[in-house]
């Protein structure tokens, strides 16, 4: 990979990234604003994900992950019944601890909604424990992906 594309991946990759002007891009890679500009809607296109992230907890909502075990091979069923759920934005197969078969991820308002749904979470069939997780504090953000990785892509 050319050198300034593995530099331009490290810039878009780190926290907040995606808000760089492909102007102070063009300075710092010493490369020309055209080529910054082709080459970053080549990278954006093939290779990154962007998303916008609302920032819920100043609305005064929190984002909660539950962890769910799952019996009897249900893992599949257990996953749809929980996507149709307004507060899951998110269900995942989940492979390493044996405990946990599945994670979600919801949106709640408060503590009173966070025992809701893990109730409404225990009495699905096929269920056979649930433990959940706040984030109550981020210590700080890296890059996404280790400098060591994309200098190997």
């Amino acid at each position: 990979m050319t050198s300034y594309i593995g530099k331009l991946f490290k810039i878009l990759l780190s926290p907040n990234g995606d808000l760089k002007s492909s102007k102070s891009l063009s300075a710092k890679l010493g490369i020309p604003i055209t080529t910054v500009r082709r080459r970053r809607k080549r990278l954006e296109s093939k290779f990154l994900k962007m998303h916008y992230i609302l920032d819920i907890e100043k609305f005064g909502w929190k984002r909660v992950d539950f962890f769910i075990s799952i019996r009897n091979g249900m893992v599949n069923a257990v996953a749809n019944k929980l996507l149709t759920s307004d507060e899951v934005t998110y269900v995942a197969k989940s492979i390493g601890e044996h405990t946990i078969d599945l994670r979600v991820e919801t949106i709640v308002k408060d503590n009173a909604s966070i025992l809701d749904l893990l109730e409404k979470i225990k009495a699905m069939k096929g269920v056979k424990d649930v433990v959940w997780s706040e984030i109550v504090n981020v210590v700080g953000r890296k890059i996404s992906i280790p400098s060591s990785i994309i200098d190997r892509i």
